[in-house]
């Protein structure tokens, strides 16, 4: 095989495996550890229901947006898979005050506040208390900036 093939070959299984890692990966515009798990194993339907942050069991999941939820019981895993967006974080599950920046951060599970029947999680709870300064306002402007920098990794914004 010449030099030239087997450079072509390649990038080929370099293209090849780079498509099937993004298969499998968590949506870019999904805040997720490096092995897919979103907010940290808290369970999102929990947030609704026991009007609190609960960590997750590994033995109940889902996915969505190939991002892997962990819930406290087959009944909230089962709750989700049904209307998975209706109980997902929004933007994601990036901080509501970095998107309504134009920035990605990460979040605190802990650091929560449901707002017309909407998941928003922030970066901690001092970044929380300025986000509830301006709710309404800084969730118009992150509505506003989420469709211009969901497709955009963290580390460019």
């Amino acid at each position: 095989m010449t030099q030239r093939k087997r450079l072509l070959n390649s990038l080929a299984v370099a293209g090849l495996l780079s498509f099937s890692a993004g298969v499998f990966a968590a949506d870019i515009d999904v805040s997720a550890d490096a092995n897919d798990l979103a907010i940290k194993g808290y369970d999102p339907v929990a947030y609704f229901t026991d009007s609190k942050a609960v960590k997750g069991d590994a033995q109940y999941t889902a996915t969505y947006k190939n991002a892997i939820f962990h819930f406290t019981s087959a009944d909230n895993r089962d709750q989700f898979r049904q209307d998975p967006a209706a109980y997902a974080p929004q933007y994601g599950g990036y901080c509501a005050f970095g998107v309504a920046m134009e920035k990605k951060f990460d979040t605190d599970p802990e650091a929560w506040k449901i707002v017309d029947g909407k998941l928003y999680l922030n970066l901690d709870k001092s970044v929380q208390q300025r986000w509830l300064t301006d709710t309404q306002g800084y969730i118009q402007s992150a509505d506003g900036n989420w469709p211009e920098i969901k497709g955009v990794e963290a580390a460019k914004l």
